[in-house]
Parts: structure tokens; sequence; C-alpha cells
């Protein structure tokens, strides 16, 4: 097991006094199960685990009612060796959307007070997307609003890829302390985190595959293994989209690596299938954004907060949640090239793309800044109160339109910026520079 951030949040929750079931949804092979369960183990004396994706008879569990008497009894009867008591016990509800039902029973769960219930889920977030059929039995199932804790969990982020891979609180807090004071890294402390940035370029934070990789220092068996994760995410939008939309999703997924290839990266349609048009593929853009498996960053019209008021929503890019997931949907050999540094072109929209997917992580909403003048921008956050535009660079470059920015203040308002890339900290005027694998530490408002 590795060290998770989501830990932290469990054990608010069950401090809580009074808490609600906890549903944590996120995109599937993100360590859900793994981390719900070690929990509950850790802290319950009995866990009563139902997977209802590979066990949908334990659907009949809450059948014809959902009171949590009949739920149990039923469970005991089927299950002899779940040991339930109340006050020491866990259900652990995997993959709840593949049963409304029990997510309906949350609310009487919580009403009755005497057991725990924490739930997984994959695709919470398309439900929306369902057959008719599902629909019918999710509105009879009657959503628990009011009565369930929800909280998003995601892949392992960089930090904590470093956490597995040994890097200590002194060393984070080394690094904090070089940010704070505009100081270089040290020599070997750079060096080595440069590499474990490039291997998380190409691992990602899929846990199982981080597993496999620390084991055998193999990109190839990870590889494979991200390979079969997309795979099942192809498959859930066959199972989970409504038929209709099922190619279209399919194509709008595939599509992303060509899109971020160009040297503008909004997304177009175009791109997707020719002559295609926005009101054929939006809820395709839509579902796959809500099943965690992309994120959108929106251009914005002004260099000015708040970002959000000013975003354009018909202008955004399309980045994959997870690196090491785009790196694997590229052809054989990429991984090798990544880690000796030979993309050329195409390592800048792979670099991009870990920004993004640090951004993400850390809860931050995605933006840029695009004009036809030719500034482009390739991120724009809210860091220390002010607006601040960054520009990532695979290897030193000129981030021309950077200089363009925070040397006209009366047009665009900018007195900080950020250049993110292959060197150590540094600064000029206004503009800071950083190592990449410092973007974790760009925290807070």
């Amino acid at each position: 097991m590795f060290r998770r951030k989501i830990d932290r949040i469990f054990e608010d929750w069950l401090n809580e006094p009074g808490h609600k079931p906890l549903v944590v949804k996120g995109v599937r092979q993100c360590g859900k199960t793994s981390s719900v369960l070690a929990f509950a183990k850790a802290h319950f004396k009995n866990v009563v685990y139902l997977d209802f994706r590979e066990h949908p008879e334990y659907r009949n569990f809450f059948e014809p009612n959902i009171s949590v008497a009949s739920v149990i009894m039923r469970i005991s009867a089927l299950l002899p060796d779940a040991e339930i008591e109340p006050h020491q016990t866990c259900f652990v509800f995997d993959e709840i959307q593949d049963c409304p039902r029990a997510r309906g029973a949350l609310k009487y769960f919580h009403l009755d007070g005497r057991f725990e219930v924490m739930c997984t889920s994959t695709l919470l977030g398309v439900c929306g997307y369902k057959t008719h059929d599902e629909q019918q039995e999710e509105s009879q199932a009657s959503v628990p609003v009011g009565f369930e804790n929800i909280v998003e969990m995601f892949p392992m982020d960089f930090e904590e890829w470093l956490w597995a891979n040994g890097i200590k609180p002194m060393h984070f807090e080394y690094l904090e302390e070089c940010l704070r004071n505009e100081a270089p890294v040290d020599t070997a402390i750079h060096n080595r985190l440069r590499e474990l940035l490039n291997q998380y370029v190409v691992v990602g934070g899929m846990p199982e595959v981080v597993s496999v990789f620390l084991a055998t220092g193999l990109p190839g068996k990870a590889l494979a293994l991200q390979r079969r994760i997309v795979d099942e995410y192809k498959a859930d939008m066959v199972k989970y989209a409504s038929p209709t939309d099922k190619a279209r999703i399919r194509e709008c997924f595939e599509s992303i690596p060509a899109q971020l290839a160009r040297e503008y990266k909004k997304f177009t349609y175009t791109s997707v299938r020719a002559g295609s048009r926005g009101r054929d593929y939006a809820g395709s853009i839509q579902w796959i954004e809500d099943a965690g498996i992309v994120r959108r960053c929106y251009n914005v019209s002004t260099t000015e907060l708040p970002l959000d008021g000013n975003k354009i929503p018909s202008e955004f890019k399309i980045y994959m949640a997870d690196v090491g997931l785009l790196v694997s949907m590229q052809e054989d050999g990429t991984q090798a090239s990544i880690l000796a540094g030979n993309l050329l072109g195409y390592k800048g929209a792979i670099f991009e793309n870990l920004v993004a997917d640090v951004f993400g992580k850390m809860g931050k909403k995605l933006f840029y800044y695009h004009k036809d003048s030719g500034v482009e921008l390739d991120f724009v956050i809210r860091y220390k109160g002010k607006c601040t535009p960054v520009e990532c660079k695979a290897e030193n470059g000129n981030a021309k339109s950077l200089k363009t920015v925070v040397n006209n203040f009366e047009k665009y308002h900018v007195i900080q910026a950020l250049k993110l890339g292959d060197y150590n900290v540094g600064r000029s005027g206004a503009i800071l520079t950083l190592p990449m694998y410092m973007a974790f530490l760009l925290k807070g408002t």
C-alpha cells in the first residue's frame, strides 16, 4: 500500500460527529477500493465487502425494500461468514453506481446509526448518460440527497509519487524553502528530482502501474498495464454510454493525442471527424470529462481575476487527467524517447499535459490565454492572490508571450509570472523560473 492523501480525508470523515456514509468517486484504477478497504480494516473490527461490478447478484440484497434490517438479514443469509455487529462493522459498497438501490439505502443506514458505510464509484459523474432502463431504476431508488458525503479521488499525484520513491519530509521542507527564498536547489537533489519527474511522465499515477514499475524498473511492464486501463475506459464507454453516443465518445477520446500535437492545442471538433460540429460532440466530451478521464482547460478573455468569470466556454483544450495514460496512447518507443529526451516537438505537448496533471490533481481549475495576435500562455492560475501566467518548457525556451505580457502592464495587468522547465530556480524581473518538478508546490490561492 502506498501513502495516499485520501487517507487524511478518511480520518477527518470518521472523526466528524454525525458523519454520513462516505462515497469515494474517481476514475477507474486510481486506488479507490484498495484505500477504502485498507482504512476500513484498520479502523473496524468487521468489514463487509460487496462488489456490485464483480457480483451483480449482490443487488438482490436490496430487493424488494432497502430498510437496514432487511438488507442485513439478506446479507447474513447469503453470506454466512459475514460478521455484522452494531457499532463495530463497516460496510464497503464497491462500484455502487451499479446498484442504485444500494445508494438509496445510504439514507437509512445513516438514520439507523449503528453501522458505518464507505462506498466507491467509478462513474458516478456520468449517471445522466445511462440507458433508459438504468435511469428508470436509478430514479426509483432515489438518490439520497443530504445523506451521503461525496469526495473525489485522483490517481497518485506527483507528490505521492515522490513519497513512494522515498523522498523524505526534510526534502519537501528544503524545496519549499528554495521556493520561498527563490534559491537554486542543490545539484544532487535537483538531478534526482529531474529523474523522478521524467519517470512520473512515463509511469503516471495509477497505483498498480506505479507498483509494477517500482518493483521491476521496466517501463514496458508499466505500459502493458496502462494500455489495459485505457481499454477498460473504452469498455466503460460501451457499457455505460447511450447507444447513440458510444461511437462519438470513443472518437473524441481517441483524438486527444492528435489534438495536443497541434501548435495551437485548442480542441476542435473537425479534428475528431471532418465536417463535425460542436452540437454533435459536445455531450461526448462532457461524458469523458464527467468520467474523470480528461480535464478541460478554458481560454480566458483577459488576464484578470476571477478566471472562472472570464472563461470562454466554447474555447478549450483537453488534457488527459493522468499524463502516464497519455504517453501510453502513443506508439511503442515513446516512453524510451521521453526518458532519453528525444521527443522533439511533441515533448512540449506531453510536458504541458504533465503540468495539467499536477494542477488538476491539486484541485485547481485549468485556464489558458490565447489571442489571435499571437500571444499564448499555456496556463493562467490564481497564485498569491494574483492572476499569474504559467509557461511550460520541456527544455530552455524564451517564453516570448510571457515576456510580452509582463512588459505591458497597462494592457494585461500582470505583475508576476512563472516559467516551468528543465532548469533550476532563478528570476528575471517579474518572471520566476522554476524546475518543473516544483509545480506541485504552487499551492493555495
